[in-house]
C-alpha cells in the first residue's frame, strides 16, 4: 500500500476512537501502527503488502497488549482517594443478626448480604466492621 493510504487509515482509526466510539482505546493502538507503516513507508523503507500488513499487526498487538491496561488506568481510573476495599469499615445491621446467620443490607447505595462471622449477636440498629468482602457478601463482626 501506498504511505498515504496508511496515514488516511490511521486517522480515521484515531478520530473513530477519541470522536465517535468509547472503545476504551482498542482503536487508538491499530491508528498508531498504521501511521507508524505509514511513515515507515514515507522515510523510504521499502517493504511488500504482506510485510507492511505483518509489520501492522505485529505492531498493533504489541503495542496493545503492552500499553493498553496502564494508558486505560490513567486516563480513565478510579476517583482520586476512592478505596477500592471495604474490609475495616463499619455497616449498619437493621435486625439482629445472630452468629453464622445472613441479613440483608444497605451499603454504598446498594444491597448487600452481611454475613456475623463473629462469636456474638450483633443488635438491630449498630454497627458491625467488615472483616472480608466475598463477592456480594460481607462477613461482618461487632464493634
Amino acid at each position: 500500500m501506498v504511505w498515504w493510504s496508511w496515514m488516511i487509515m490511521g486517522a480515521v482509526l484515531l478520530g473513530a476512537e477519541l470522536f465517535a466510539v468509547d472503545a476504551q482505546f482498542y482503536l487508538v493502538f491499530l491508528g498508531l501502527s498504521a501511521a507508524i507503516v505509514g511513515l515507515l513507508s514515507l522515510f523510504g523503507v521499502v517493504m511488500p503488502d504482506w510485510a507492511q500488513w505483518m509489520v501492522f499487526a505485529i505492531l498493533s498487538l504489541t503495542s496493545f497488549f503492552t500499553f493498553r491496561k496502564t494508558l486505560y488506568e490513567k486516563i480513565r481510573g478510579g476517583a482520586v482517594g476512592f478505596n477500592e476495599t471495604i474490609s475495616g469499615q463499619t455497616v449498619k445491621i437493621p435486625s439482629d443478626l445472630a452468629p453464622g446467620n445472613d441479613a440483608r443490607i444497605d451499603y454504598r447505595g446498594t444491597k448487600w448480604t452481611a454475613k456475623n462471622v463473629g462469636g456474638g449477636t450483633i443488635t438491630g440498629g449498630s454497627r458491625a466492621r467488615v472483616v472480608k468482602v466475598d463477592g456480594l457478601t460481607l462477613h461482618v463482626e461487632a464493634e
